[in-house]
């Protein structure tokens, strides 16, 4: 099933959400001082491409430099991230068949409002 949603996903908004992620990423990169943007902005874009069967965890070893890079890219790009992934998320839930598609929308906005500090992982079956 997760197979299934994730090409239905892919086909329907996860390219486009890709795309948009790496462009943000390779502009991130070609700055020096942004460059752990443009990582963080690469890894959700991976995230974009094939949501279903992942989440996200908290990495142990995240200090205060994760947190000042978060409220940093919060302020500049985290919160209208986010919003596009409400948005998303609500036009996806009109129609039954877009109800998990949703959800999904709505699983990638703590990643989008604040991705230092965390890992993109497989669920366990």
């Amino acid at each position: 099933m997760r197979a299934l949603l994730n090409v239905i996903w892919l086909v329907l908004c996860g390219v486009w959400m890709a795309i948009g992620y790496t462009l943000a990423g390779i502009i991130c990169c070609i700055l020096i001082i942004t460059i752990p943007f443009g990582i963080a902005s690469f890894r959700i874009a991976n995230y974009a491409l094939w949501p279903f069967g992942r989440t996200l965890v908290d990495r142990p070893d995240a200090g205060a430099p994760s947190l000042l890079g978060n409220i940093i890219w919060l302020i500049f790009a985290g919160w209208w991230l986010a919003l596009g992934h409400v948005i998303t998320g609500v036009a996806q839930c009109v129609t039954i068949i877009g109800i998990p598609l949703g959800v999904a929308s709505f699983k990638m906005i703590p990643v989008s409002l604040v991705p230092l500090g965390r890992e993109i992982v497989p669920v366990p079956r």
